[in-house]
């Protein structure tokens, strides 16, 4: 199936899935549920009160707040007035949201207090001129600096008619723009990803196909809504296919087994650090978890012994791995069913339909199968561009219509593609490149260290060499001398770490990404070991 051309917009997702699953429960947020029907309810409230306030087809709204019911029904809402929604992450401080919604030409904000902030008072502080906050709507909690409270924003739109709603989603096409992602800034100043309605059903229709996705299914959402991860492989991946979804505000591995236990939750994807908590957590064989089902879990290092951990402790029967990136719709390869634990955990399997992959060397010659280049991507999930930046456009997407990604990899005989690592973290030992994602998966065969994050430092004598930090697995010790001993009896002298740091924690951002940055700020400090 066709889901951009059976669906046509996201908003039209939730009609049809109302008339579908009707009463059976669609959202379940701490202790508020609502079903299929009443979601639609909800979004036709929504899409009337944001055309109230002034939403037109193709204005940019920002939204800032956790995982929640009204994240989505806010971004519902916007897509169905016609507007493009520009997911902000929660983490960033005024200024960094500040320049987001500058970028994107925001004509109004959705944010919420949370973890301590309220970014609607602190952008007026901070850019008391921003063009956004001449609309601002609270939609969790107290109503703090904005101009409306939820429930006010929705009686704004109660004199218009449903038929005013849908009338507008009746509009929509799968080429209309739906959202302005911004990458995460971990690789330079954010930019505006522009995606589509179509895309975005399309890639996570087939996606949730492909992994069984079924309407007895829930799915406990940690990934966060401003992320692919968590906006379209949750919750419009599960809304197509009449899935409950749960959002979660902020990942507590204790909290998440109590839901998984009391919603018998089948569905749950996320980065390995997700997984690898709940095995560890010290009560964990105190819920009951029967219920796992389906899992997918993204990142180029994920230790084999965690797949077989996701099964056997996590009851886990169907265990994924996937590429992407916010420039391809974050969905360019998958495993599939069947797939071995080995194929899992050291590639990200094959495309997905209609869809290429190309590995390139610095000229832009195809490489030999097995060999490693830039990883190319073309196909109806690239990216139309970078909002308002036509030469970053033109240096990530050719002429031929290859999204250069930045990352290096490989693809085997069979065409599972190896993620190696990111051109920019490469670094050269000797006049060998050594890439940190190869180091780290590798590092991660000692029985002892549960994470590891490699990055490259100057090096008097051969230039640059390998630093590690490394989370030890509780009940073991390691110190740095045997460390350096086992990667040599494991690794290639020039991959073999000269530098062993030990963390209680790596530092990641909301979207569970390494900070290498800030591993590469703190690499000289002294070690404890």
């Amino acid at each position: 199936m066709r889901y951009d051309l059976e669906y046509r917009s996201i908003p039209h997702v939730i009609r049809v899935a109302a008339k579908q699953f009707a009463d059976a429960p669609a959202l379940v947020d701490e202790s508020r549920r609502w079903s299929f029907r009443e979601l639609e309810q909800q979004m036709v409230r929504a899409i009337k009160a944001a055309v109230a306030l002034g939403v037109e087809p193709g204005d940019r709204v920002g939204l800032c707040a956790p995982n929640s019911a009204e994240w989505i029904l806010a971004a519902l809402g916007i897509q169905g007035a016609g507007g493009i929604v520009v997911p902000l992450n929660t983490r960033f401080k005024a200024r960094e949201i500040s320049y987001i919604l500058r970028k994107s030409g925001a004509k109004a904000v959705f944010a919420s207090s949370f973890l301590g902030n309220d970014y609607i008072a602190e952008l007026r502080n901070a850019d008391p001129d921003l063009p956004a906050l001449r609309r601002t709507v609270s939609i969790l909690g107290p109503q703090g600096a904005a101009d409306l409270a939820w429930e006010d924003f929705h009686r704004a739109g109660e004199a218009d008619s449903p038929s005013t709603a849908h009338d507008l989603i009746d509009r929509l096409t799968p080429d209309d723009v739906s959202d302005v992602m911004f990458t995460s800034g971990t690789t330079g100043h954010p930019k505006g990803v522009v995606l589509t309605h179509g895309q975005s059903l399309r890639a996570y229709g087939w996606m949730s196909e492909e992994y069984t996705f079924r309407h007895s299914d829930s799915f406990l959402i940690i990934p966060p809504f401003f992320h692919c991860f968590g906006y379209k492989a949750g919750w419009l991946a599960s809304l197509i296919h009449g899935v409950t979804i749960i959002p979660m505000r902020t990942f507590d591995a204790g909290r998440a087994l109590e839901i998984i236990d009391r919603e018998r939750v089948s569905i749950l994807l996320g980065p390995p650090t997700i997984f690898q908590d709940l095995v560890n957590h010290p009560d964990r064989s105190a819920f009951d978890l029967s219920s796992l089902r389906v899992s997918m879990t993204g990142g180029t290092t994920i230790p084999e012994s965690l797949i077989r951990a996701m099964k056997s402790e996590l009851s886990f029967d169907i265990v994924m791995s996937a590429y992407g990136l916010t420039e391809s719709t974050a969905l360019v390869t998958t495993t599939r069913i069947g797939d071995s634990e080995e194929t899992v955990a050291r590639t990200t399997g094959r495309t997905i339909p209609d869809v290429e992959v190309s590995i390139v060397d610095d000229r832009g010659l195809a490489v030999p199968t097995g060999q490693d280049g830039e990883v190319l991507v073309r196909g109806y999930n690239v990216t139309r561009g970078y909002w308002n930046d036509p030469e970053a456009t033109a240096a990530a997407v050719d002429a031929g219509g290859w999204l250069h990604t930045g990352d290096v990899g490989r693809l085997d005989e069979r065409g599972n593609l190896s993620i190696v690592d990111r051109k920019k973290d490469l670094y050269i030992v000797g006049g060998f490149n050594a890439y940190p994602a190869e180091i780290e998966k590798l590092l991660l065969g000692n029985e002892a260290i549960e994470q590891a994050a490699v990055i490259g430092v100057p090096d008097e004598r051969l230039g640059e060499v390998g630093c590690a930090f490394l989370v030890v697995r509780p009940g073991h010790r390691l110190t740095e001398a045997d460390v350096v001993a086992w990667a040599r009896e494991n690794m290639a002298n020039f991959k073999v770490p000269r530098h062993v740091r030990f963390v209680d924690a790596l530092p990641r951002n909301a979207s569970q990404k390494v900070l290498k940055d800030g591993l590469r700020r703190d690499w000289s400090k002294p070690s404890d070991n």
